[in-house]
């Protein structure tokens, strides 16, 4: 199915809903030319804004990163997970890691990752308040590989120019002025990770798949994806799991906990999980980066101004952001552990 809506500015108009691709709308964020029309950069928010209410999960165009940051990220970590386990093992995830900066590994054999985070950079603590968790400034791990880290430190700064870029069209879509989410971002945690899916010699046993069904804990995700790859499904409304195509030169964009508690609950953060390949394609390695841009340690969230009112109260407390990510983990650390017991008898 597709769809597209036009934005007329007098003789000139542009699609900003180009297309709606197995239920998720691709949208044209129009970051890659000439500064969009106020009229047009209305619209847009407009749309964004329908499908965080609709699914929270949108396909983005027209985002302005440059194809050489994504191909030299995608090639240098292609060297990374190529290698021995025991060179992975030398940047290793730390136990008392709250942010799991290091390469790690899924429930399952079926998921490698690596994650650096800007709150592991070295003048991290230069930025955040005193009363910061120093967990949460602990370093980030570099493998010895001549160009990885300026890699990741590229891509990074493209990742926050674009997240800042489309919080600015949420404020818009939700009614505030477009720089109302820039100060909860000043000193912002967010990470990156990277993760490899390697290649199924053999069927995984049933009921495991390469990443379960899951929400994200945040803010906000920018997906990048293999153009080749398949397996990543969203949970749709009708009770449905619905594919997300790999559509080149897009990113996938999806909202999480944080945002859905940030407006009250009128966006949704969706459940999505990563599916294994058919066996004609379970030779294939997949690879994606997920950006999570998420708030300052120290910021207090909050329901938003225009998502309540006199018969909508809010539903949630405020809450500081470094406060809810650890709840957050307590949470999951619990469920493993009874998990854990369960398999051992």
């Amino acid at each position: 199915m597709s769809s597209s809506r036009e934005c007329a500015t007098g003789e000139e108009s542009r699609t900003v809903a180009v297309a709606v691709s197995r239920g998720l709308p691709v949208i044209d964020l129009a970051l890659d030319g000439e500064p969009s029309s106020d009229r047009d950069r209305a619209e847009t928010a407009r749309a964004v804004g329908d499908a965080c209410t609709e699914i929270g999960f949108l396909v983005v165009t027209g985002h302005g990163v440059p194809s050489r940051v994504i191909n030299e990220l995608r090639r240098q970590t292609g060297d990374f997970f190529r290698r021995s386990d025991e060179f992975k093992q030398s940047v290793a995830v730390e136990r008392g890691d709250p942010l799991m900066r290091g390469f790690g590994r899924g429930r399952t054999e079926l998921l490698e990752s690596f994650t650096v985070n800007r709150l592991g950079a070295p003048d991290a603590a230069e930025r955040v308040s005193s009363d910061v968790d120093e967990q949460l400034l602990l370093p980030n791990k570099w493998p010895d590989i001549a160009g990885f880290r300026q890699a990741y430190t590229e891509y990074c700064a493209a990742m926050e120019g674009l997240a800042g870029e489309i919080m600015r069209l949420f404020a818009v879509s939700l009614g505030l002025p477009g720089g109302w989410f820039d100060a909860a971002f000043g000193s912002h945690m967010s990470s990156l990770t990277a993760n490899y899916y390697p290649r199924q010699g053999a069927a995984p046993e049933p009921g495991r798949m390469r990443k379960e069904a899951h929400r994200d804990w945040g803010t906000l995700t920018v997906l990048y994806q293999d153009e080749t790859s398949r397996g990543l499904q969203v949970y749709g409304r009708d009770g449905q799991w619905a594919d997300v195509p790999a559509v080149p030169g897009t990113f996938v964009i999806n909202i999480g906990d944080l945002m859905a508690r940030w407006t009250n609950d009128r966006w949704v953060s969706t459940v999505h999980r990563v599916v294994n390949p058919p066996a004609d394609l379970a030779h294939s390695a997949r690879y994606s980066f997920a950006y999570f841009y998420q708030p300052s340690p120290g910021a207090v969230v909050s329901c938003i101004p225009t998502c309540t009112g006199a018969d909508e109260a809010p539903k949630f407390r405020p809450t500081r952001a470094d406060a809810y990510f650890a709840a957050k983990r307590r949470r999951e650390y619990i469920k493993e552990s009874l998990v854990a017991r369960r398999v051992a008898g």
